[in-house]
């Protein structure tokens, strides 16, 4: 086997949530360029059906399931829903997920728990249904992915919900691969700045968007194309020796403080 032929994931069946727009997207692309066969789940039948355009023009199938991923029913059925029309489960990629800033006095614990459900909680939910069918399959390696953020591992202020919430995403990623080791590989990434919808209000604004770029060593903001080529790795043979770990596929920033005027709460 060559080493390109370690980064093919041909054969595959892979579930990619959030996958309308942005990171999930691009991964889902990603897989079907790189050979699998993906289910694709956002709330967006429309923007759904552009992706799985995409991937069946790379010769793959795709599964179009529009389901609200807040529902724990919901994401946990797109297991099931892959291995029925796809015939197998080999790759998870939980990346749906996401927590608008906001202010320390205005994060009710209401606000903390939903970003706890939508960012941790769904990515269990959907783990835990698919493993059992993932095993099915009784000789091969399985991929679980988490997408996480920068935020998980550093400290902004504005972020206490978004930060919390992707830090306990990366614990479970590690923990879920003490659990799942040796048949299934549990890998994430800590995402930096990418130009998705959600940096559409630093893109906005010049001196926001100059800020982000000083900061980070490479001196630009990432793409989506950059993360679904660290999903490629994790989900492939490449990446068969890794587990319980989380690439930080950010530029190099190492501290992303940007002034977003949330106001001092003792000033």
């Amino acid at each position: 086997m060559s080493i390109l032929d370690r980064f093919s994931v041909a054969g595959q069946v892979a579930i990619v949530t959030g996958a309308g727009r942005g990171l999930g997207a691009a991964t889902a692309v990603a897989l079907a360029e790189a050979g699998a066969d993906v289910l694709i789940s956002a709330r967006t039948e429309a923007q759904l059906a552009k992706v799985a355009e995409q991937i069946r023009a790379t010769g793959r199938r795709a599964v179009v399931v529009a389901a609200d991923l807040s529902d724990l029913d919901a994401v946990a059925g797109l297991a099931q829903a892959a291995y029925d029309e796809l015939g197998r489960l080999d790759t998870v990629v939980n990346n749906v997920g996401g927590t608008f800033p906001t202010e320390f006095l205005k994060t009710s614990n209401e606000f903390l728990n939903e970003a706890f459900s939508f960012n941790v909680t769904t990515a269990h939910a959907l783990t835990r249904a698919a493993v059992p069918l993932m095993l099915k399959d009784p000789d091969k390696q399985k991929s679980v992915v988490t997408i996480s953020s920068m935020m998980g591992r550093t400290a902004d202020r504005g972020f206490i919900a978004y930060g919390t919430a992707k830090a306990a995403l990366a614990h479970w990623t590690k923990m879920a691969a003490q659990d799942l080791a040796p048949r299934i590989r549990v890998n994430g990434i800590y995402v930096g700045s990418i130009m998705t919808s959600a940096l559409e209000y630093v893109a906005g604004q010049p001196d926001l968007m100059s800020q982000l770029e000083t900061k980070t060593p490479l001196g630009r903001v990432g793409e989506p194309e950059d993360i679904a080529a660290g999903v490629v790795y994790l989900a492939s043979k490449a990446g068969q020796y890794v587990t319980g770990k989380l690439l930080e596929i950010d530029g190099g920033i190492q501290q992303p403080t940007l002034d977003l005027g949330f106001p001092d709460v003792a000033p």
